[in-house]
């Protein structure tokens, strides 16, 4: 069977060179007489592969020397609990909810002191971003939390909150390296690696270095320290050698393609042909507000369950599988990372555009 279009949103696609690398390689990788799956962490073949990835991130995201780059594990969900443990010195903490990843990381702040709501979108089931330019912010918050971009719900933070000089922490899981980023602006951004970067078992952690301290809540576990992982430079314990290998050769990928800048436009690009099809459709339609829709990730449904369910199969005997929506927004979800081709794009609209010309009979 050829390559499908995977338009999963995490684990998501890779870029296929990176494969092929990553396989070129997988018995003797350049000449050490084993697989990187089986050397030592502590190992000096291993110390280059992860201070590589580290230097290329630094410079695809320009990030500042005052910032520490943490390979770390857990996922996201894990630094829920590690934003709070860490930089609630004060006990208390303002979230904005625009989706479900956005509220269970407020969920799991109420554990460890009191997180304020400052806004939220979940009054029309987060379909749009709130506007956070005045927002009401108490002076004695240790930090804003947001997610950047919502995965289930298609939205994106186009502009970032005022936050009234407060530390602005951001899950980025799924809009890292997708577009060039100030990242001076942030005291923390973090994401899994498995929606735009690498395989799953890796999350990153750029973080100012003022904000890693001894200074945590009580009974923080020490793996849960980022002063832990930042003074053994993410070697702490034997981290997720594989998948930190696989995210340093998509950094030296996107270096190859032209870097942010340039990933930023083929993005765009590729998110017009699939939001114009959806804008012009009597068929399908999209289900975020216009000026908050993800390049990322992108709902849309029919309005008929089980229209969505026919689309769902025969796209995925087309070729074109992971397109079942969450359930909580229900028909489709494509998500259209860095990885993802433009032909892969231009081909499911396509493929939509037959779809709904076989279908017209159908009552919406």
């Amino acid at each position: 069977m050829g390559r499908v279009y995977n338009f999963s949103a995490g684990p998501a696609v890779l870029p296929e060179e990176v494969l092929r690398e990553a396989a070129d390689e997988m018995l003797d990788y350049r000449g050490s007489g084993m697989s990187v799956m089986e050397m030592s962490h502590r190992s000096k073949v291993y110390d280059t592969i992860i201070r590589e990835a580290e230097e290329t991130l630094r410079e695809l995201l320009e990030i500042p020397s005052n910032y520490r780059v943490l390979f770390l594990q857990g996922g996201a969900s894990q630094q829920f609990a590690m934003i709070p443990m860490n930089l609630m010195k004060r006990k208390k903490a303002g979230y904005i909810i625009t989706g479900q990843w956005a509220k269970k990381a407020y969920q799991e702040a109420q554990r460890y002191g009191e997180a304020v709501k400052l806004a939220s979108s979940e009054d029309r089931n987060f379909s749009y971003i709130p506007d956070c330019s005045r927002l009401e912010i108490p002076d004695d918050l240790d930090y804003v939390h947001i997610c950047e971009n919502n995965t289930i719900y298609g939205t994106k933070f186009w502009e970032l909150p005022h936050t009234n000089g407060h530390t602005l922490v951001a899950d980025v899981s799924s809009c890292i390296l997708s577009e060039p980023v100030d990242v001076s602006r942030y005291g923390v951004l973090y994401g899994g690696a498995q929606k735009n970067i690498g395989p799953a078992g890796v999350v990153i952690v750029i973080i100012r270095e003022d904000l890693i301290t001894e200074d945590v809540l009580p009974g923080t576990p020490t793996m849960l320290t980022y002063k832990t992982h930042a003074d053994n430079d993410s070697l702490y314990n034997t981290p997720p050698c594989y998948g930190i290998y696989i995210c340093g050769k998509v950094f030296q990928w996107l270096k190859k393609m032209g870097g942010l800048a340039v990933m930023k436009e083929q993005n765009e690009q590729k998110a017009k042909l699939l939001y114009d099809f959806l804008d012009e459709s009597a068929m399908f339609s999209g289900t975020v507000a216009a000026k908050d829709r993800s390049l990322m990730n992108v709902p849309f449904v029919t309005g008929n369950a089980q229209l969505d369910e026919k689309f769902i199969k025969e796209a995925a005997c087309a070729g074109f599988v992971n397109l079942k929506g969450h359930r909580s927004v229900g028909g489709m979800r494509a998500s259209i990372y860095n990885a993802m081709p433009r032909e892969g794009v231009e081909k499911l609209v396509a493929f939509m555009r037959k779809f709904e010309e076989e279908n017209r009979h159908v009552s919406l």
